[in-house]
């Protein structure tokens, strides 16, 4: 992605840092929570990975298809798990967005500061955008209740707190708009 430097870093830093919670969360002894950790660790990381600065690295001209494919099998994987509970619509949005974001990358021409040549928002962009600000501002509504509920203490394990996983997810959804901005 392309933008500032330092706001790159921070992005890599978030995206990293809830990739690894995630993957604590996979932990947990409720299977449910185990599965949608694992989908959201890969995302974290790849967001991480797809957010380093070109200055620091730029992918070789098969790294943005495999990026695509790899999002692509999440893509699949969250319609799969969508037939059962509609909950996974979110990842397969997300998933859809980073295939989206690879493919756009990949037909960048190197050292292009924009992915769409500066002729505007597309229309896909700009769906995506609406949908994640929207999803920003939902989650993060969403997240005050549970923190105050989870801050009453008891025998939950912190990767099993429901705050501390919608506190995932938001800063994900950040992380998503953030990227498709800087596109």
């Amino acid at each position: 992605m392309h933008g500032p430097v330092p706001a790159a870093w921070l992005l890599v830093a978030l995206c990293a840092t809830t990739g690894a919670y995630c993957l604590l969360r996979m932990r947990s002894d409720v299977e449910e929570q185990r599965r949608a950790a694992g989908g959201e660790a890969v995302m974290g990381f790849g967001m991480a990975v797809m957010a380093v600065p070109a200055a620091a690295f730029s992918p070789p001209s098969w790294g943005w298809p495999v990026y695509a494919a790899v999002f692509g099998a999440a893509a699949l994987r969250a319609l799969w798990a969508a037939r059962a509970a509609p909950r996974h619509l979110h990842h397969l949005v997300g998933a859809a967005a980073m295939v989206y974001m690879s493919v756009v990358m990949a037909a960048a021409p190197p050292g292009a500061h924009h992915g769409h040549g500066g002729a505007g928002v597309p229309l896909l962009t700009g769906a995506l955008l609406l949908y994640f600000v929207g999803y920003v501002l939902l989650a993060g509504a969403r997240l005050v209740p549970a923190a105050v509920a989870g801050a009453g203490g008891g025998s939950t394990r912190w990767g099993d707190r429901p705050e501390l996983s919608r506190a995932c997810r938001l800063s994900m959804g950040i992380g998503m708009v953030t990227m498709l901005l800087t596109m």
